[in-house]
């Protein structure tokens, strides 16, 4: 078993960012697996200056070790997004794809239809682009069919890409690789075989599926946690001015009483502050690994 934390350095980890760690970690751990922290630095321009480093030492603070990492190496190296670019043009080459042209605005003004979502692509330039002067981003064409995929948490998820976002990015106009392809791309080099994360990317999950299937390989299974939210029930995040997990180390704040309250926001009856590994039980025994009804609002 190979599981994985892909953080991005674009700032501090929140309460909600040290939960999915924790659950990603306990998830290896209770498998006997390994558990492996890949950077996701693509987006450059977002990349904040020592993030990296306070994203280790915020971990291994809450007692949370890995066996690969940009820091130690490992055998699927390097462990950084921005290191593996030249996978990613390897990886792009055997997809049909062609060049878009279009901006973000154009595409939403051509989505007219009340009922269509907004970040639906229609395939203006499906056919040839439509403004040659501007630089291109490169799509996948995206077959028009139902997806079925299964979350151990979520349950069935059943979705047609082609209606609901049509043929996606793979590459931005700018060059730089669009998360899918470089999410898929890292996944499979580095073997990962369960892939934990937010319940925020199950969306994102049924267009890599598309990849898989293009690329003829087969995907990981996925576990989609819920997001962690603070008491006036907004999800936490960054932009929300939740809580960073270097704010509570440098206040000298208890890590132990910190895992106890991750654990407590999951439903587990975690009495005193403990260690990760006193978690190993409440995770083998919780409904993380028991899967719920599909969720509606992915029906389709």
């Amino acid at each position: 078993m190979r599981g994985r934390f892909a953080p991005s350095p674009t700032g501090e980890m929140h309460l909600g960012n040290a939960r999915t760690a924790l659950l990603a970690w306990l998830q290896a751990r209770a498998n006997n697996g390994h558990f492996i922290l890949r950077l996701e630095d693509l987006d450059t321009t977002r990349v904040r200056v020592g993030a990296a480093d306070t994203i280790l030492r915020d971990l291994a603070w809450l007692g949370l070790d890995w066996d690969e990492a940009w820091d130690i190496g490992g055998q699927f190296a390097p462990y950084k997004q921005s290191e593996r670019l030249e996978l990613y043009e390897h990886y792009a080459a055997k997809l049909e794809t062609y060049p878009c042209t279009c901006t973000r605005k154009e595409v939403q003004a051509a989505v007219s239809a009340p009922h269509e979502p907004e970040t639906r692509y229609l395939g203006t330039c499906r056919n040839g682009v439509t403004h040659p002067e501007r630089s291109a981003a490169l799509r996948i064409r995206v077959p028009d069919q139902q997806i079925l995929w299964h979350d151990h948490i979520v349950g069935d998820v059943l979705e047609n890409v082609q209606q609901t976002t049509g043929d996606f990015v793979i590459r931005r106009n700018d060059g730089a690789w669009a998360y899918q392809l470089a999410c898929v791309t890292d996944d499979l080099e580095m073997q990962m075989t369960d892939v934990l994360r937010g319940a925020d990317l199950i969306s994102s999950t049924s267009q890599q599926l598309i990849l898989y299937k293009a690329l003829n390989r087969t995907a990981p299974e996925f576990w989609h946690v819920p997001l962690m939210h603070d008491y006036n029930g907004l999800r936490l995040a960054k932009r929300n001015g939740a809580p960073s997990v270097k704010n509570l180390r440098e206040s000298n704040s208890n890590p132990h009483a910190i895992l106890q309250d991750l654990a407590k926001s999951l439903g587990w009856n975690v009495t005193q502050p403990c260690q990760a590994t006193d978690l190993l039980e409440w995770f083998t025994n919780s409904l993380v690994l028991h899967p719920s009804p599909i969720a509606p609002e992915l029906a389709r």
